[in-house]
């Protein structure tokens, strides 16, 4: 029996258990999702509850809830399928106004219905036979969230009721263990502990102030990627926050993605001169095209690969924005390769062994790589399409790596590849993503002259291999707990002396540590030295370096690093072994 039909058969207990702890609710859908299920229910709208004279349910109910569920599973009911007239599933639901909207939007005259006990289902299935083949002890209700029917802030919002669940109670308690380790991994607690950023209710949802350490964290990702892609045949480029509402209009953004971008700047009301409406850019590819445009472009000019680390702004809905791994402000390790046909397996390629070598070096081991292909609507030609996609597959075959391909889950515009990375805990996270566009070069009527000296439209890729470096940052540190990499830290060593005496001789190893290169902080406050290291083990400091009499004579330093002591050990060994790591 497949872990994912039993929670799909759980979403639907839930329903039933609801329905029979609230009567007169009104559902919503229930699905299976990654680890769990969830169902959205309605009890929020006033005329709902007037209707009904329901309550809201809390997170106080959850527990309720679970133990009707319970009940339910205990009773064995079964799960019978039964297709009915589009019309017939109407009279069933006639109380019930979502399911009717779906009803409405299915194609074809009948659907398919699960009955199970007092409960019936719009839904395809596969469930369960009996809910004797669930066990009781295998799920666990999490949490209620407010979620939006069909995720349209114009529609009401509903309550949704998150669980988990697996095949046995020992999966459960293994995920409940691992959901105890993500907490302390929390990027957005250990981002607070280690002082490297926050949010301000002042500034607004989903901006980043990065704090000193933080702002150093990210200038050091920046800085690493920009001199990989300048080592590999990458220009440097720079660009504005907005432009002219009218280049969106030619990109197409404004057709297609106007929900996610920021509302315009009426320049036109600040100054008589201005005539024209600005927008601040989601993206920044329109940018890299004008230049690329500036000239008339030969086919001996391609490749041209343009990189930026650009800011662009997304109006995200409040509720889906956590943390640094969805924001509004992001920053983007941005480029756009333009080539000829004939070079796009190669630059495929290249940038894909690049993303392999910058992945490890940050330490990435383990990833999952997605190959989408072409959807039913898409711009282009078959053939292109085709000659793309196997540019794509000849890329991740000659560099040994494994993929999943989704059928038809490319954009529109273009197949892409994208790469999520599998941290400790089994998760994956969203990082590199390379994009083929055959949509802006025909928008924006990019052209090359080729070795005929005919015209020619040329191939775009977009590539971004951290993806958003706020997003990156957050994977970072929940990856390693905070624990960063020495060369990544940053501040890689505190040191500590032990009384006043030792402060002058602190100062010199202080002083010859940052002429090596590190990242140090000398911390002689007057506090306990207990108290330093405790502090220091808490921002996740590399190397904590006491001094006290000892060192002093050896000329060393006592080592600290992740709550073990190294011992003593003459500076300039020290400088010597762990410099080549900083």
């Amino acid at each position: 029996m497949k872990t994912e039909t039993i929670r799909h058969s759980l979403a639907h207990i839930l329903a039933y258990a609801v329905q029979e702890l609230f009567p007169g609710v009104k559902f919503g859908i229930g699905p299976a999702i990654e680890n769990g299920f969830y169902y959205d229910f309605d009890t929020n709208t006033d005329q709902h509850r007037l209707e009904n004279r329901l309550t809201q349910i809390t997170e106080g109910d959850l527990p309720k809830i679970e133990k009707k569920m319970k009940e339910i599973i205990k009773q064995g009911i079964s799960f019978k399928k039964e297709v009915v007239s589009k019309e017939k599933a109407k009279e069933i639901f006639k109380s019930q106004p979502y399911k009717l909207e779906l009803i409405e939007g299915l194609p074809g005259k009948t659907v398919s219905l699960y009955k199970s006990g007092g409960f019936t289902d719009l839904c395809k299935g596969p469930h369960v036979k009996s809910t004797k083949e669930i066990p009781q002890d295998s799920f666990k209700l999490t949490r209620i969230a407010g979620a939006y029917w069909r995720g349209s802030e114009r529609n009401p919002q509903l309550s949704r009721i998150y669980g988990i669940g697996f095949q046995t109670k020992k999966e459960l308690e293994t995920h409940l263990l691992k959901e105890v380790e993500a907490e302390k991994r929390d990027h957005r607690v250990l981002g607070q502990k280690m002082d490297l950023f926050h949010i301000d209710d002042e500034v607004g949802p989903g901006l980043i102030l990065w704090h000193p350490k933080g702002a150093i964290l990210k200038k050091i990702i920046m800085d690493y990627a920009l001199r990989e892609y300048l080592n590999n045949g990458y220009q440097l480029v720079d660009t504005p926050h907005i432009a002219k509402i009218n280049l969106w209009k030619t990109s197409g953004h404004l057709d297609f993605y106007k929900e996610n971008m920021m509302p315009p700047l009426h320049m036109a009301e600040i100054g008589k001169e201005e005539k024209d409406d600005y927008q601040i850019k989601p993206m920044n590819c329109p940018f890299h095209i004008a230049i690329y445009k500036t000239k008339i472009r030969s086919y001996k000019d391609l490749p041209i690969r343009y990189t930026e680390m650009g800011t662009v702004y997304r109006y995200e809905r409040s509720g889906t924005l956590h943390g640094l791994v969805r924001v509004r402000q992001i920053t983007q390790d941005d480029a756009h390769i333009i080539c000829t046909p004939k070079q796009l397996a190669d630059e495929l390629f290249s940038a894909l062994k690049l993303t392999k070598k910058i992945l490890k070096d940050f330490g990435f081991k383990d990833f999952s790589i997605y190959l989408s292909t072409r959807p039913e609507k898409f711009v282009g030609t078959p053939k292109i399409w085709q000659k793309a996609e196997n540019a794509l597959q000849y890329a991740l075959k000659k560099l040994k790596l494994k993929y999943q391909t989704d059928a038809g889950g490319g954009a529109f515009y273009g197949p892409k590849i994208d790469i999520k990375i599998k941290d400790s805990l089994d998760r994956e996270w969203q990082c590199t993503t390379i994009q083929l566009d055959f949509n802006l070069p025909e928008r924006f009527e990019m052209t090359y002259i080729d070795e005929k000296g005919k015209k020619q439209r040329p191939i775009m890729i977009h590539r971004a291999l951290l993806g958003a470096m706020e997003r990156f940052i957050g994977i970072l540190l929940e990856y390693y707990g905070g624990a960063l990499p020495l060369w990544l830290a940053p501040v890689q060593i505190w040191v500590i002396p032990v009384g006043n005496q030792h402060k002058k001789y602190a100062k010199e190893v202080y002083e010859k540590l940052q002429a090596a290169g590190f990242r140090c902080e000398l911390k002689d406050e007057a506090e306990t030295v207990s108290k330093k290291i405790r502090e220091g083990e808490v921002q996740k400091i590399p190397y904590l370096l006491v001094v006290g009499d000892k060192e002093m004579k050896l000329s060393g330093v006592r080592a600290r690093s992740k709550n073990k002591d190294l011992g003593i050990m003459k500076l300039t060994a020290f400088i010597k072994k762990y410099g080549k790591l900083s």
